[in-house]
């Protein structure tokens, strides 16, 4: 018997001298420039990621690598990721300084592919608005910032000053907005209201340009808009913060915020006011209408086991604005919902999520106290997301899921306040590849069911990326749609008893081709880009006057075509210079006599230089930012009541300044000072497409971390 049990052991000490990779373990430090540990950071061996480690609070860590390894990768967010060859090893020991990501390269964002990236290498080029950047910008809400940051978005008014977007000839119906992958509620001239997305809790903003229909479906055509909002980032936090500018404009704030165990939350409240005020010239309106709205968002996330975590989220939207001296519009909005995510292992993630939003509109009649609610658009949704490695290394993923929403609108603009309901469900599956350490390539398509008119479409996407050095290529097809709205089927809606616009049942969806190329460089202190984008669209909805009916009635166009060039070049320097140039061109080909009155503007452009500098308890940014819009002539309607006649109309090119001073005084303690429209720019008159400025405003806004108090320097 013991001869039987010696040989076993020696057959088992020859099995695991075969099979076992010889090792040697490397110990060191990770640091910044300043010498303070950078706790964290995750230390892998490259092509191995199983063998890791993790930097300890005293910035040390230690990891056992096998003899055949050649690369150690040390990896940390708001840090440029470095690889370091062993051969560098002396000892075993590896002391490594990691340099700040100046260029928020290393970000990471999902909405291109619906699946975690670093920015440098996702193969959908994206834009991201970091939590930095929105606090230096200090917007009101989502159109002030996106306005201040990139070129070829301009918000505008429309009737009664509802506010309107164009995005590179796109409305607002064509641009999916989302927070946190969701879907929005309500819309007025077929656009969200942008009130409702204020920046007090958002991490970052994803904005991805053409069609994303394949991940996404109906309403975006012409792009994507994701707000990804925060969650605590210390075991206990509090924010109070408070804006005071012009015409008497006030925003108030707080939020509360705990890591405890396995749970986290961070609970915001808002409230911001405003008040009228009248233009100093004439325009197509005299008077811009002020008014305050107010907020309340909860976020929490519960992670029993690791790799499994809940996050549930809730919120309350109220404005009010005063429209007429005897009438207030009111808004309202609730929503919530909850998401499971479980890496079941390496290879497999799984995603289930119930979301609720409802949306209502009413008139608050101050001659007797009555609040009459005439719209109300209440969503559903359901979804699953399946996530599986196709390869061990991760090099190939395959995403597939499906949504399901149910869609109630009730609203005045329809027969007898009336109402109508839709389903709408949707497959997708997508899968990406790294060919290689040069190549990426990914594949999708989409489908989706809508039950008014039992209408369904596929939406397929191709994806190339091809990286070398600090170059990356992309080119992109993807094919989008929009289907016809509730609203635009069915509306019924006597216009202030001037004319009558018709629902038009039999309409057909928009779809779209898009093609788009780029050329990306990046460097630890440069980023430069240039794409080009080419849309063709077929079908698109829009209303035209009915001589059989008398009245304008929704209706399909012929096909146009949306191209154009964006260009951007951005530098952030270590010794706190950093500037941003941006251009877009945007050209729409309209086949002639279409009805289609097109005011996008050929030529925009954003700029933004600052210098900024920190010490232990001080730090300043001083930023000069502005956008730059060329005029555009197109066709207007002669009059409110003749919608046959056009004539030619000039809206005049504009250019607005601002200028913010950004300190961080002590612990936590930050205070803004906006100085908006520098040079004083005023319109000689106001057109809807022209901003509702009437010169320089100042405004302060003071934000202090209370937290921060108490951390030790």
């Amino acid at each position: 018997m013991s001869r039987i049990i010696f040989s076993l052991l020696v057959l088992m000490s020859a099995v695991q001298t075969i099979w076992a990779s010889p090792s040697i373990t490397v110990t060191g430090t990770v640091k910044d420039k300043d010498g303070d540990a950078l706790s964290g950071t995750v230390v892998t061996v490259v092509g191995n990621d199983r063998a890791y480690a993790v930097v300890g609070d005293d910035g040390r860590y230690s990891l056992s690598v096998p003899d055949d390894a050649e690369m150690l990768r040390f990896r940390l967010l708001g840090y440029v990721t470095q690889d370091i060859s062993l051969s560098e090893v002396n000892d075993n020991i590896l002391n490594v300084v990691l340099e700040e990501d100046l260029m928020n390269m290393e970000t990471v964002v999902v909405t291109g592919t619906r699946t975690p990236r670093l920015l440098k290498e996702s193969p959908i080029l994206t834009r991201v608005i970091t939590s930095l950047d929105i606090q230096r910008v200090d917007a009101l809400n989502i159109g002030d910032l996106l306005e201040s940051e990139l070129p070829g978005i301009e918000f505008s008014y429309a009737m009664d000053q509802q506010v309107t977007l164009n995005m590179q000839g796109f409305g607002g119906n064509s641009v999916l907005f989302l927070v946190d992958g969701e879907r929005v509620a309500g819309e007025t001239l077929d656009n969200i209201d942008y009130n409702r997305l204020n920046l007090d809790n958002v991490q970052r903003v994803e904005i991805i340009k053409g069609a994303a229909s394949s991940l996404y479906g109906s309403n975006a055509v012409g792009g994507v808009v994701n707000l990804i909002s925060a969650g605590a980032s210390e075991p206990w936090q509090v924010n109070v913060n408070a804006r005071y500018g012009a015409h008497n404009e006030q925003r108030y704030g707080g939020s509360v915020g705990f890591i405890a165990g396995k749970f986290n939350s961070l609970t915001n409240a808002q409230y911001t006011s405003i008040d009228s005020y009248a233009m100093p010239s004439e325009g197509d309106y005299s008077t811009f209408y002020g008014g305050y709205n107010w907020s309340v968002k909860e976020r929490l996330q519960y992670e029993p086991l690791q790799g499994l975590r809940f996050t549930a989220r809730a919120g309350y939207f109220f404005r009010e604005r005063d429209l007429q001296s005897d009438t207030r519009d009111r808004y309202r909005d609730f929503s919530g919902g909850l998401k499971g995510e479980w890496d079941v292992n390496d290879r497999n993630r799984i995603e289930l999520s119930y979301g609720f939003d409802q949306y209502d509109k009413s008139d608050w009649l101050l001659f007797n106290s009555t609040d009459v609610r005439d719209y109300s658009n209440v969503q559903h949704t359901v979804r699953g997301i399946y996530t599986y490695d196709l390869t061990a290394d991760g090099k190939s993923t395959m995403i597939v899921g499906g949504d399901y929403m149910r869609d109630y609108l009730m609203s005045y603009q329809f027969e007898d306040n009336g109402y109508y309901i839709q389903h709408t469900a949707d497959v997708f599956a997508q899968v990406e590849t790294n060919i290689n350490e040069h190549w990426n390539l990914i594949g999708g398509l989409r489908y989706d069911f809508f039950s008014q008119k039992r209408l369904s479409h596929f939406s397929p996407k191709l994806s190339i990326m091809y990286r070398t050095g600090g170059w990356s290529f992309r080119g992109s097809y993807a094919g989008g749609f929009r289907a016809p709205t509730l609203k635009e089927m069915y509306m019924s809606f006597d216009m202030a008893s001037i004319f009558m616009i018709y629902g038009n049942p039999d309409l057909s969806p928009e779809s779209s081709e898009n093609l788009s190329v780029s050329a990306e460089y990046n460097w630890k202190y440069l980023s430069a880009s240039v794409s080009g984008f080419y849309n063709f669209v077929d079908n698109r909805i829009t209303t035209v006057w009915n001589e059989e009916l008398g009245g304008m009635m929704y209706t399909n166009m012929s096909p146009m075509q949306v191209r154009g060039v964006d260009v951007s070049v951005s530098t952030r320097l270590p010794f706190g210079l950093g500037a941003r140039l941006a251009y877009t061109f945007t050209n729409e080909a309209i086949r002639a006599g279409e009805p289609l009155l097109s005011q996008t503007r050929p030529h925009s452009a954003t700029a933004r230089v600052e210098y900024g500098r920190s010490w232990k308890n001080y730090g300043f940014n001083v930023a000069l930012s502005g956008r730059v819009l060329s005029a555009v002539t197109t066709e207007v309607y002669t009059s409110a009541t003749d919608y046959e006649e056009t004539e030619l109309q000039t809206y005049p090119a504009y250019t607005i300044w601002k200028l913010t001073v950004s300190q961080d005084i002590w612990r936590g303690i930050h205070l803004n000072v906006i100085v908006d429209n520098l040079f004083n720019y005023r319109p000689k008159y106001y057109y809807s497409s022209t901003p509702s400025t009437i010169g320089t405003t100042v405004a302060v806004a003071l934000s202090v971390d209370i937290e921060k108090f108490f951390q030790k320097k």
